[in-house]
């Protein structure tokens, strides 16, 4: 097949031997399993901002370190160099919160390069050795559902002991490989005790995973994870091998509905807009 231009580069420098065919494209990047130092991998091209789809990245941005005071006052401004900055900065957050999971335990594939736009890591296969699905893709039993959902709590209780909130977890960002769950998508992951909206984002990303299994499993949708989690973070006292309740009573004051309506929205349009992109991919 035809190489594409973004991996030309890698394949002068000996890091993609072959382009082996497309796997999937969508608003935020273009993925193909490729062979790379003699291994089948993937290989994630990230689309130019303009091209991109994500919303609300301004939430997303709070917090991330920037090199320097230059760096700082560019994204502040919006200027070209700003937007490259901003573009840089995104696709980092993606690689360095793969190398900190995976190096945490957290299933995640493994990341192996990143040059130019372009993240080489693992491709995650089923039992049969081909592409895994994404979770979405699946009809669950309720029994499968069980299993699915206490494994990503888990693994988001692992990232977040890690300092990180995916930022985006759901249905659509989750595979299942040979062994289970894996997540993706991280270039939206935000630093836990850096981005004030962290806990809402814990939260949110909890009862995507509720909301989806409890149409397999009803009784998931009366569980608070999520604020039981973060509870615990804020704490003190969350480690990744606690034996969580599932129910969280609350601190003594009025919920803020307001805000609990702004996410519900929120969410609502989000997973409307990833249907339509994936209706015209």
């Amino acid at each position: 097949m035809k190489v594409p231009k973004s991996l030309e580069p890698l394949m002068r420098d000996g890091l993609v031997d072959e382009v082996i065919r497309p796997l999937k494209s969508g608003k935020e990047a273009a993925v193909y399993v490729v062979l790379s130092e003699g291994v089948v991998r993937c290989a994630k091209i990230y689309k130019e901002a303009n091209k991109r789809g994500f919303h609300k990245q301004a939430l997303y941005m709070e917090g991330r370190k920037v090199r320097n005071s230059r760096q700082a006052r560019a994204l502040e401004k919006g200027s070209r160099f700003g937007r490259k900055e901003q573009e840089d900065l995104w696709q980092n957050t993606e690689v360095d919160a793969l190398y900190r999971l995976a190096a945490a335990g957290v299933r995640v594939p493994r990341p192996y390069h990143f040059l130019e736009g372009v993240l080489i890591m693992e491709l995650i296969t089923d039992e049969e050795g081909v592409a895994a699905p994404r979770l979405n893709d699946l009809e669950l039993s309720s029994e499968q559902a069980l299993e699915y959902h206490g494994r990503l709590i888990v693994e988001v209780v692992k990232m977040l002991c890690g300092g990180i909130v995916h930022g985006d977890l759901s249905e659509f960002n989750v595979l299942i490989d040979a062994e289970g769950p894996v997540i993706i998508d991280l270039p939206q992951a935000i630093d836990a005790a850096a981005n004030n909206h962290a806990a809402r984002m814990l939260e949110r990303d909890v009862r995507n995973l509720a909301d989806y299994f409890g149409q397999f499993a009803p009784e998931l949708l009366s569980t608070s994870y999520g604020q039981e989690i973060w509870y615990l973070y804020e704490s003190g006292n969350l480690t990744p091998d606690i034996k969580l309740t599932g129910h969280f009573k609350g601190r003594d004051k009025e919920p803020d509905l307001e805000s609990i309506m702004r996410e519900i929205n929120d969410a609502r349009d989000e997973a409307i807009r990833r249907r339509e992109g994936r209706d015209s991919e």
